[in-house]
């Protein structure tokens, strides 16, 4: 069933009211998710040099770009990515049966989503798997996107290095998503906001 944009008027704790309503038996997990665009043109940040002497780092401004798709539970720490060419909505119908796949979402485990009201988030051609209820965060609120916190991390693995093919990058990418899945610990403190909505598992 397509996602309804009324549910984005709801608060995020109406809508886990409404949701364990509906589904008393069910185990909830809540979720964020945000797409993420990478590609060939460098990523620059400041690193430390001794005095007198300035970096070097090898770049080229290629336009090339490819899409990193972030899901986090911030309860827990955990996440699942994707890399994908592009952002649609044929295209965000696939992620999330990938995702609704990966964690069990069903009749049995509820998972709630949080995201943004993207173009291709809200488009009449997405397809919502069961066991999977969205809520859309208010208009321009980047701030109150969890997975907003995991690009900083994502993008260890690519800042001040250049790379010759859109492929070498996201093997790149890919090993550095494998070893963030690795670390819990590391992306709860980072996404999990002090207004974040506990859920107890049941």
């Amino acid at each position: 069933m397509p996602p309804l944009r009324s549910s984005s008027k709801k608060t995020l704790p109406e809508a886990i009211v409404a949701i364990r309503a509906a589904h008393p038996e069910a185990q909830l997990e809540l979720w964020s998710e945000d797409e993420h665009r990478i590609g060939l043109k460098p990523i620059l940040r400041r690193v430390w040099r001794k005095k007198g002497q300035r970096p070097i780092i090898t770049v080229q401004h290629r336009y090339k770009w490819t899409y990193l798709y972030g899901f986090v539970c911030p309860q827990s720490g955990e996440t699942f990515w994707l890399l994908l060419p592009t952002v649609a909505g044929y295209v965000w119908s696939a992620v999330l049966a990938e995702f609704a796949n990966a964690v069990g979402a069903g009749p049995t485990k509820r998972v709630i989503l949080v995201i943004d009201q993207a173009g291709w988030h809200v488009s009449d051609e997405v397809v919502v798997p069961d066991g999977l209820h969205i809520v859309f965060l208010p208009p321009y609120s980047p701030e109150l996107q969890p997975a907003e916190r995991l690009w900083s991390l994502s993008d260890e693995a690519l800042v001040n290095e250049h790379f010759d093919t859109l492929e070498t990058l996201m093997e790149t990418q890919s090993e550095r998503c494998r070893q963030l899945q690795k670390q819990a610990g590391i992306i709860h403190t980072r996404t999990h906001f002090h207004w974040w909505p506990k859920i107890a598992i049941s």
